[in-house]
């Protein structure tokens, strides 16, 4: 799923339409009445840790409706959300296995905190699944065949067609209404207000930490990727439990966690591709093997995890039992 680099370089890709006019819609969403963005006019744009939103108002007129009156629309036409979509324009084909894609949203978006303000607004939140993706003026097309030799392009969630004449795709991603968007900027790891003291004080828990780095609560944006990178890279088994860690080696992580992330960044601005060093790889640079596991918390979102035994020797204590699955 999209970290937050990634969704930093969508959020940029959104901007140059802020104060344009939406006049057509489509896409094969069902958690929106999609209707109700047209004629509304982009207001702003921000991102939020892994989080899009976007801020749509009434344009102004005589015949244009009011931001009351759309919200109330939309509220009347949620209950029927469902059976209006079947009539809206459809690009592509239907998407493979949405349901099992919804439910790992749903699960790796547990460590986060509700929305402060869920229901009506004008700000539309977007989190992003697996290949989730914003792309502006152009569409996705399909790379390699499916199993059953058919070239499908990805189906679009969203498509917003603006007065302009430029338009802005959304894929695999999850929408919802809400009022303001969730914003704490100490939580960012991108974000220049990111409150290190905050991050050290939940580093230090007695839990893996490898499960501490992903509590959006506290590494906003931080994903799977940048998990595994930085944990080599600070040379600190994933199992580690933070309170067994010195302060100086915790300091060291997150000084990693801030650089990768903005190097990553960085490469992307400059359409540069991630050159990982231990995320799914079979050996690490120093050509020792790499082990794979799948750790997560107890009735938590598990998440497939590499360390090489060498680089980073384990440091457990011997009472803990993480009830890993490893291969």
């Amino acid at each position: 799923m999209p970290e937050g680099p990634s969704v930093r370089k969508f959020q940029l890709l959104t901007a140059p339409f802020v104060g344009q006019v939406v006049a057509k819609v489509g896409g094969s969403t069902r958690k929106i009445n999609v209707n109700d963005l047209n004629a509304l006019r982009l207001q702003d744009s921000q991102v939020h840790g892994k989080n899009l939103y976007l801020a749509f108002v009434a344009t102004e007129g005589p015949l244009g409706a009011t931001a009351g009156e759309t919200v109330l629309r939309r509220e009347a036409a949620s209950g029927a959300s469902s059976s209006a979509q079947g009539g809206q324009e459809q690009v592509g084909a239907p998407e493979t296995h949405p349901q099992d894609e919804e439910l790992l949203e749903l699960q790796h978006s547990r460590s986060e905190p509700p929305d402060a303000a869920e229901g009506p607004g004008n700000w539309l939140r977007f989190h992003f699944g697996l290949y989730g993706s914003v792309r502006a003026n152009e569409f996705s097309r399909a790379k390699t065949a499916n199993k059953r030799g058919d070239w499908k392009d990805p189906v679009p969630r969203l498509v917003l067609h603006f007065g302009s004449g430029g338009f802005l795709v959304f894929y695999n991603c999850r929408m919802h209404w809400c009022s303001s968007p969730r914003a704490d900027p100490a939580s960012d790891i991108l974000s220049v207000e990111f409150h290190r003291g905050q991050a050290l004080d939940a580093l230090r828990a007695p839990h893996p930490i490898c499960y501490t780095l992903l509590d959006q609560r506290y590494f906003s944006g931080l994903g799977n990727i940048i998990k595994n990178e930085i944990l080599y890279l600070a040379k600190i088994h994933p199992l580690t439990p933070g309170s067994l860690l010195a302060v100086s080696d915790l300091e060291h992580l997150l000084d990693c966690a801030v650089q990768f992330s903005s190097d990553w960044l960085h490469s992307k601005l400059h359409c540069q591709g991630l050159h990982t060093r231990i995320y799914q790889k079979e050996q690490c640079p120093l050509g020792h093997a790499v082990m794979k596991g799948t750790f997560g918390p107890s009735g938590g979102f598990k998440r497939l995890t590499w360390w090489c035994p060498q680089c980073q020797p384990e440091a457990l204590s011997r009472d803990r039992d993480p009830s890993p699955v490893t291969k």
